[in-house]
């Protein structure tokens, strides 16, 4: 391949942009849009913190009681929850 071949990844904002338009062309409505980002946000710093709800609350920068409602209504962000 030539230089010219190698296209270089896309960053941030454009891998964005484009999930944003296959959600909206599969008809994926705001709501669940946002309920999704924020269920694989939020399990993702967990992940970093081992599951520390006191650590992933001051990362996200959110009440360590907000964060406790966020994972009782997604309970699979429990580390070893199904």
């Amino acid at each position: 391949m030539s230089e010219s071949e190698i296209k270089p990844p896309l960053r941030l904002k454009e891998r964005l942009e484009i999930l944003c338009k296959e959600m909206v062309e599969k008809g994926i409505l705001f709501p669940e849009a946002m309920e999704q980002f924020e269920r694989c946000f939020i399990a993702e710093v967990m992940r970093r913190n081992g599951g520390n709800m006191m650590r992933t609350a001051a990362k996200l920068k959110i009440h360590r009681n907000t964060l406790s409602k966020k994972v009782k209504n997604h309970r699979h962000l429990l580390p070893g929850r199904p």
